[in-house]
């Protein structure tokens, strides 16, 4: 008898790796949910899930409905969505995708960075309306002040896999580089060649702050008005991470009232924005509509892993990126040793 994987989260073309788990003998079923509701319809009798689970959330009320449920697999690095004690308690299991995008997302802020410090999106816009570098508005109005990046200091929120990817890479540009980084211990940061401190120091001295931590309910709105009074007025910040890690009215206060000097955002609080969001009309802040992640490479490893967990786990072994390890004795329990059971 074969077991069902619920794919909730489906776009044409989309490659689940679907072929692997039909060889196992699962029946996959692949629709695009947007409500709770539907959800629950369609996995309510489902042996296992995939689903981004960073942008579809799995409260408890979704988890108890999945009864026949044993993994969660979700397609991303992010798992705030999904409520860790509720799946605990029904003895599911969940993953993630922990080396997804680590290059395309620390590419994306180094990316982010060098537009900040050349100016480039209002370089761009005074360039095509006729402004070149011979115009007293270019040379006197946009471009100063401007340092050259080397001996710039970076500091970055979160020493995660995205977090150590970006810090050589900066160093690369000869930027030296600060971290806040609660979790991670001074000898591993060391080993970066990167300086811990707490995160008033970091804001005090860095000329550009890039996000890289994930979300949790003790950060939400890590960084509000009292943070931005804290940076130099010349500084920057660059969010690659989650949106709500940033106040985002309070950032649009400090970019009005230049307690800052711009901003560089792939990830919003609201997603995708309102029209009317402030931010979408500034020309010192550079918006990218949460695409750091992507390349063609890393899409597919976002898909291939959680079905290599799947698999894992009918195959009478324990999957590799648990996010919930306090599961297994609850998992055994009702699943029994064996796993698949079939």
């Amino acid at each position: 008898m074969g077991f069902k994987v619920a794919a909730t989260f489906y776009m044409p073309g989309l490659d689940f790796n679907e072929e692997k788990l039909v060889s196992i003998g699962a029946i996959v079923e692949k629709k695009h949910c947007t409500t709770p509701d539907e959800i629950i319809s369609m996995a309510h009798d489902a042996d296992a899930v995939i689903s981004p689970t960073s942008v579809q959330p799995y409260p408890r009320k979704v988890i108890e409905k999945l009864t026949c449920c044993r993994i969660i697999a979700s397609a991303g690095i992010g798992y705030e969505s999904i409520d860790l004690r509720a799946a605990t308690d029904m003895g599911i299991v969940v993953t993630n995708t922990p080396d997804y995008c680590l290059d395309e997302v620390s590419d994306h802020a180094m990316a982010l960075i060098l537009a900040c410090a050349r100016k480039l999106p209002r370089v761009q816009k005074a360039v095509r309306e006729g402004k070149w570098t011979t115009s007293h508005e270019l040379r006197k109005g946009i471009l100063p002040p401007m340092a050259h990046l080397r001996d710039q200091v970076l500091g970055i929120i979160g020493l995660g896999r995205i977090g150590r990817s970006l810090a050589p890479k900066a160093k690369g540009f000869g930027m030296r580089v600060i971290a806040y980084a609660p979790h991670t211990s001074e000898e591993e940061i060391a080993r970066l060649g990167v300086e811990k401190v707490n995160l008033d120091r970091l804001l005090r001295e860095a000329d550009f702050v890039s996000i890289h931590a994930a979300l949790t309910e003790e950060n939400y709105h890590l960084l509000g008005v009292d943070q931005f009074k804290s940076m130099k007025p010349t500084a920057y910040i660059i969010n690659t991470a989650r949106g709500p890690l940033v106040d985002e009215q309070a950032l649009t206060t400090a970019l009005t009232q230049k307690l800052i000097a711009g901003a560089a955002l792939d990830v919003l609080e609201t997603e995708p924005p309102k029209l009317d969001n402030p931010l979408l009309s500034m020309d010192n802040v550079i918006i990218t509509g949460h695409t750091a992640q992507y390349s063609e490479c890393s899409e597919a490893e976002l898909w291939r892993t959680p079905a290599d967990e799947i698999v894992r786990v009918f195959q009478g072994q324990w999957p590799v990126n648990v996010v919930n390890p306090e599961v297994k004795e609850k998992f055994f329990e009702r699943w029994g040793a064996e796993q698949a059971g079939r």
